[in-house]
């Protein structure tokens, strides 16, 4: 049986590939695994049946064999335990792997969503002209000291992991201005795009969103 993944029926991404079913999409196509979509609306993502799979009415959610399972982290570390190419083969170097995932989300992200957020609901505060330098120092720090680490690596720890595809789709999320000052993490990014599967990926996600524009 195909896992069955979920995903906005209208993201406010607008096609670009950054709602959380992109990373999810990209883990099935790098392990070269066939999966179905089912398109949620905002409305149904609060409704019973979806709060039934994720408490939170958010996307994406992974069923397969009576398992159901929400969080992007999740679910792609889910996808890599079950099918060879996105974890080591050594003990040592899958849980490296595993602790990018985790710096990826707990690290890396928090300052990039807080700063996209600020953006959207306190443009208008009185207080926001002078905020907005501090969150932007913050991603920053964080930016510089990853681009250290990687260095002239072309991934974070030997070849492409699981690691790698999260921090790279969370790294999409921040403003491309910021990133353009980390050459380093630039290239980084260009390189996890060209990947094929992450080309199919984007693809089959814009698909949805051309679709709607088009009223299909």
């Amino acid at each position: 049986m195909r896992p069955t993944l979920t995903a906005f029926q209208a993201s406010p991404d607008r096609g670009r590939g950054l709602a959380r079913d992109m990373g999810v999409r990209w883990a099935f196509e790098e392990v070269g695994q066939p999966y179905d979509v089912r398109l949620v609306t905002f409305a149904e993502m609060k409704g019973p049946a979806h709060l039934a799979l994720h408490p939170f009415g958010q996307i994406p959610t992974y069923e397969s064999d009576g398992l159901s399972l929400f969080e992007s982290g999740a679910i792609v570390l889910h996808i890599a335990q079950e099918h060879p190419g996105l974890l080591p083969h050594g003990p040592h170097a899958r849980a490296r792997a595993v602790t990018w995932m985790f710096a990826a989300l707990s690290t890396v992200e928090p300052p990039i969503v807080e700063r996209s957020m600020a953006g959207l609901v306190e443009r208008d505060r009185p207080w926001f002209a002078d905020r907005l330098p501090l969150l932007d120092e913050r991603i920053d720090v964080r930016l510089t000291q990853l681009a250290r680490h990687l260095g002239d690596s072309a991934w974070l720890d030997g070849d492409f992991s699981a690691g790698d595809l999260m921090m790279v789709t969370v790294l999409r999320r921040a403003d491309p201005a910021m990133l353009a000052r980390h050459p380093t993490l630039a290239a980084y990014i260009a390189r996890a795009e060209a990947r094929p599967a992450f080309q199919r990926a984007f693809a089959a996600q814009l698909a949805v969103f051309t679709a709607l524009q088009s009223g299909g």
